[in-house]
């Protein structure tokens, strides 16, 4: 279909565009900018006045609960979530039921997504067999299959003779490793921020050490390898000097922050809130502050949803039998939106860590920008506009977030994937 978008205010971080002018799609892809391509004739016109056209959003982390866990979500109703979200583009964790370690299954994904005719999916596949930390996965055939890197998800390997080997595997192919800072016997029988708020709750807790230990032993055997790496939803200032440590020393070193991190801190818990169970853990307001300020200037390159539907049993439980995780497919622009106010950044720049930035980390050339020729993956929103987040609001099957009753800037009027209308607010 040919498309005519008119009026609407365009930002293209990649290109640095923030201008107000017509846009031109067909055959699934970007064709024009502000002119009328020679023997164009719009099959339908949308007037985009008062609305910001903006590449289609990139999430790093979304689970979407197939295959094994539909009893929390479904691939169809967070497809939904991903539309109303603006979020065209989705990395998968490998922590499915079972783990994405053999191409069948990254491939049968990569099919019942495609067959939903929705958001673009790129799996990331399991670095090991099962996520059990043992035997390397067959990286090779995983990204034939339609892998886009390699994780373990919240499951940190223990032996790290394996994960030197799993880095050596990958950085032989040029592979891109993401892998979660977060040391096993530090953490593993904690559930909130090492710190007051967790000691008057009587909460076991999870020191910043879990994070930094890990974060230095995967930095010391990435320079040893040679891997590419990418940190998955740091959550602690130390942490960020640690990254900022290995790209001086001249690292390829990657990494992003999830919004709940972003916005929130282990005082959100209150009584036990259990939306607030996160893996990793909220952390303190400093904390929270210096990712806010990192990824303001670029020292944290992407800003995630870590979207984790939970069923409402998972959460009616004491905070510390909870099922960590959070709903945010539906919340990134938002909480995007809702950052760039508060410190005070201009929206291309913002909007950046969701779409090129985000789509460097991925390896997603045809998408995260707005130049002619590129795929017409759109999100287009009305900024001005705010929105009550509700549990009838949600359509992902999970209604479990912390931002549950508050009111949110950006309400998404259109969403296009390849050209095609697949969300339109009504």
């Amino acid at each position: 279909m040919k498309i005519r978008i008119t009026n609407g205010r365009i930002i293209d971080p990649a290109n640095g565009l923030d201008d107000t002018r017509d846009m031109y799609l067909a055959d699934g892809k970007i064709v024009a900018l502000g002119h009328t391509p020679d023997g164009f004739s719009a099959e339908r016109t949308i007037d985009a006045h008062g609305l910001v056209v903006a590449p289609g959003l990139i999430d790093l982390a979304a689970r979407l609960r197939e295959p094994g866990f539909e009893y929390r979500a479904t691939l169809e109703s967070e497809m939904d979530a991903a539309m109303a979200g603006g979020v065209t583009s989705l990395a998968i964790p490998p922590d499915t039921d079972p783990a994405l370690d053999e191409p069948g299954l990254v491939e049968m994904l990569c099919y019942r997504a495609k067959k939903l005719n929705r958001a673009h999916v790129y799996p990331v596949g399991a670095l090991t067999i099962g996520l059990k930390g043992e035997r390397l996965s067959e990286m090779a055939e995983l990204v034939e299959a339609g892998c886009v890197a390699f994780s373990q998800a919240n499951v940190p390997i223990v032996d790290n003779g394996v994960l030197m080997r799993a880095m050596q595997y990958a950085a032989t192919f040029d592979f891109r490793v993401w892998l979660q800072p977060l040391a096993p016997f530090l953490s593993r029988s904690g559930v909130a921020h090492d710190g007051e708020v967790a000691t008057r709750l009587g909460l076991p807790g999870i020191p910043v050490a879990a994070e930094t230990v890990a974060l230095y032993t995967y930095i010391q055997l990435a320079r040893v390898t040679g891997a590419r790496l990418h940190i998955t939803r740091l959550s602690s200032a130390e942490g960020l000097a640690l990254v900022e440590q290995a790209r001086a020393n001249g690292m390829d070193i990657s990494c992003d922050v999830s919004i709940n991190h972003l916005h929130l801190s282990d005082m959100d818990i209150g009584y036990f809130n259990s939306n607030c169970h996160l893996v990793p853990p909220l952390r303190s307001q400093r904390d929270r502050d210096a990712l806010r300020q990192g990824l303001a200037d670029g020292r944290i390159n992407a800003l995630c949803s870590d979207h984790t539907p939970v069923d409402d049993d998972g959460k009616l439980t004491p905070f510390s039998e909870s099922e960590p995780g959070a709903t945010g497919l539906e919340l990134l622009l938002p909480l995007t939106l809702k950052w760039a106010q508060e410190a005070g950044l201009p929206l291309v720049k913002a909007l950046a860590r969701v779409t090129s930035d985000a789509a460097s980390i991925v390896g997603i050339t045809k998408a995260g920008h707005l130049a002619p020729g590129a795929r017409a993956d759109l999100c287009l929103f009305d900024p001005a506009a705010h929105t009550k987040v509700s549990r009838d609001q949600l359509r992902s099957q999970g209604k479990n977030t912390p931002f549950l009753g508050l009111e949110l800037p950006g309400r998404v009027h259109y969403t296009l994937v390849e050209g095609q209308v697949m969300h339109e607010l009504r």
